[in-house]
Order: structure tokens, then C-alpha cells, then sequence
């Protein structure tokens, strides 16, 4: 009988999105790359741009499939909404591919799509396609469901390109390359919240955190800081959270990013419940957020467009990029720095 090590097999921080996940990818899936597109799988970014066609597809296997704040279902489409607007594209139309486990009561599934109406509702999203499996019972946690999504550039990434255009070269879409040092670094709101909402919905945790899932669709947020101009970059901390977005900015820019622990929106239950497991704030997912890379002449108006709307009304500059430091720099809350290293993965398995 052969053995296998660890180091031949699929374990759950392969996806999870820190640096096992990265690795897997480059090492195995980067095999398929053959530069195709505007923006291809040579970016590993949030999706494609072909023609000026954003697409993007994204799996879920949530567990719970219900949880505080939200659902699979919400998750779903705000997942795939959110991977498309974070790179200036309007989402349009998604499509639903849902695999079930047999024996699957009929009620909740009735929920998810439910929710997952009124969610496309809220975004302004259709959905036009999609597919239905069923696998006998014991070989599935319940349900799946991947949602791919198309979306076309939008009116407010041309203005924004433009504004960027006084002060750099910029690409023309939303991507790491456009940062430049002195571009000032923006969390749209409280973090951890995700990650937390779905330990404390788990059984057996032995905690019960009264923090809900910030789970949302953040198209009509990002098509408003765009309206404004001065965005090089957006994107959602999703597994793998702060640390593994921004050591993929630093890694993609050549810069690097600066941040003060005292100026990141925390929840004081996000604080104490990740103190508790021993987890790093700074790893922990996120299904609501966004952060921002702003030239700085815009970040006062960008601020003011973001407290204005109930999804940024805690967002906060957190940081700068710079070209006198490698990678991320944390300056911690007593005055003293460390390295914010990109994370093995999510401390927290399949929160999306």
C-alpha cells in the first residue's frame, strides 16, 4: 500500500485562501492559463474581462447553510456581484448551479431561492441560467451552489480611469497595478464580522457572539466611489480576510502597504470572541467589505460618499501604499511594527 503525505494531498487550507491556496493554484490550475482575454487567469484577480465582458464564477459550501445575518443563498449573489463590481464592472445576469444532497427538505430550499430572489433584487441582478444535481444522501453536506456572473464596464470606471490619469498610467479596469505610493488605503466598515457570525451559528462552538454576517451586495457602493474618481483598486477581504488582500496588492504592485492596527473598524464582539479561538483579526473572512486603494487628493470625498450610505458608514483609512517598505507593515495599537505575512488560509473553514 503507498502512503501519502500531507504535502500529496487536498486538505481544507488549500481552500481557504491564504498561501496553500495560492500555491495550488499557481502550481496546478496556472497550467491553464494561455493569456486570453483583456484581463485573464494571468491576473488571478476577482474574474476575467473579455471584450469589455467582466466574468467571474464562484462555488459556496457554507456550513451553516443558515446563519446569523444571512444564507447560502445570499451569499451566492452577492459573492459573484461583488467579484464583478470590485473590478469596475456592472453585474447583469447570473446563473445558479445548485447540487443537493438527497433527502433535503423541500422547505429549505424554497428559503434559499427565496433569498437569493431578493437578493438579485437588491443588486439589480437577473438571474437567466442554471443547472439542478441531486447526490445520494451521505455523499453531501446538504447543498452547493455556484453562481457564475457576466457584467459590462460601467459609466462610472471611465470617469474614475480618468481622474487616475492625472496622476499615473493606469490600466483600464480596477486591478493592483493601477497603485501608486502615497495612495491611501480604505475599509468600508467593520471586519471579521463574516467570519465570526458563522462560528458563533455553528454547533458546539461554546460562545455565542451577537454579531450578524455582513453579507451583502456592493455594486451600488462601489458605482458610487467611482462616480467620485481617485480609485486605483478595489476588492473584497474575503477568505483569508486583511492579510491575504493586501499581501496580494503588495505582491502584484511591487509596493508596499502601511497600515495602523488603532485605525481598523472592529466590532468589540468581532475583538473579543476572535481573542477568545486565538484567531488573528486580520485573517478572518468577510462577505460585506471593501478596500479601497484612493489617490489621496480624493480620499475626503470618497469617506464622505461611503458615511453617507448604511454599508459605509464605519469605514475608516486605515493605511498608505509605499515604496520604502516591502510588503505589509502593521504599526500595532501600542506603537510598535510587525510583518502582516499572507495567512496559510481562513482560521475559519468554509465560511463561503
Amino acid at each position: 500500500m503507498i502512503s501519502m503525505s500531507s504535502k500529496d494531498i487536498i486538505t481544507l487550507l488549500h481552500g481557504a485562501g491564504g498561501s496553500y491556496m495560492h500555491n495550488l493554484i499557481k502550481q496546478i490550475f496556472m497550467t491553464l492559463d494561455d493569456n486570453f482575454g483583456d484581463i485573464g487567469l494571468q491576473m488571478l484577480d476577482d474574474g476575467a474581462v473579455i471584450n469589455n465582458v467582466v466574468f467571474t464564477t464562484d462555488s459556496f459550501i457554507v456550513r451553516p447553510i443558515f446563519f446569523k445575518g444571512g444564507d447560502i443563498g445570499r451569499l451566492s449573489v452577492s459573492g459573484t456581484v461583488n467579484d464583478i463590481a470590485m473590478m469596475g464592472g456592472d453585474p447583469v445576469a447570473l446563473s445558479l448551479g445548485v447540487v443537493i444532497e438527497e433527502g433535503f427538505p423541500i422547505h429549505d430550499l424554497e428559503k434559499i431561492v427565496n433569498s437569493i430572489k431578493n437578493t438579485a433584487l437588491e443588486a439589480g441582478v437577473h438571474i437567466v441560467t442554471g443547472d439542478t444535481k441531486v447526490m445520494e444522501k451521505g455523499s453531501l453536506d446538504k447543498i452547493i451552489i455556484n453562481t457564475s456572473g457576466i457584467g459590462f464596464r460601467s459609466k462610472q470606471l471611465d470617469h474614475d480611469i480618468e481622474t487616475l490619469r492625472k496622476t499615473r498610467e493606469p490600466k483600464e479596469w480596477l486591478v493592483p497595478l493601477n497603485l501608486r505610493p502615497g495612495d491611501k488605503i480604505i475599509v468600508s466598515g467593520t471586519i471579521g464580522d463574516h467570519a465570526i457570525a458563522i462560528l458563533s451559528s455553528r454547533e458546539g462552538i461554546g460562545f455565542e457572539a451577537n454579531v450578524s454576517s455582513d453579507v451583502a451586495p456592493l455594486n451600488k457602493l462601489i458605482n458610487g466611489i467611482l462616480e467620485i474618481g481617485g480609485v486605483a483598486d478595489a476588492k473584497d477581504p474575503t477568505r483569508g480576510g486583511l492579510a491575504d488582500l493586501l499581501n496580494d496588492w503588495s505582491e502584484k504592485s511591487k509596493l508596499g502597504i502601511y497600515i495602523r492596527e488603532e485605525d481598523i473598524p472592529v466590532k468589540d464582539e468581532v475583538r473579543a470572541a476572535s481573542e477568545f479561538m486565538g484567531m488573528d483579526i486580520l485573517e478572518l473572512g468577510n462577505e460585506g467589505k471593501a478596500v479601497i486603494a484612493v489617490s489621496p487628493e480624493y480620499v475626503k470625498d470618497v469617506l464622505n460618499e461611503l458615511w453617507s450610505i448604511p454599508q459605509g458608514k464605519d469605514a475608516s483609512v486605515i493605511g498608505e501604499v509605499r515604496k520604502d517598505i516591502e510588503g505589509v507593515i502593521l504599526e500595532t495599537s501600542i506603537g510598535g511594527k510587525r510583518y502582516v505575512g499572507r495567512p496559510l488560509g481562513d482560521p475559519v473553514p468554509r465560511i463561503c
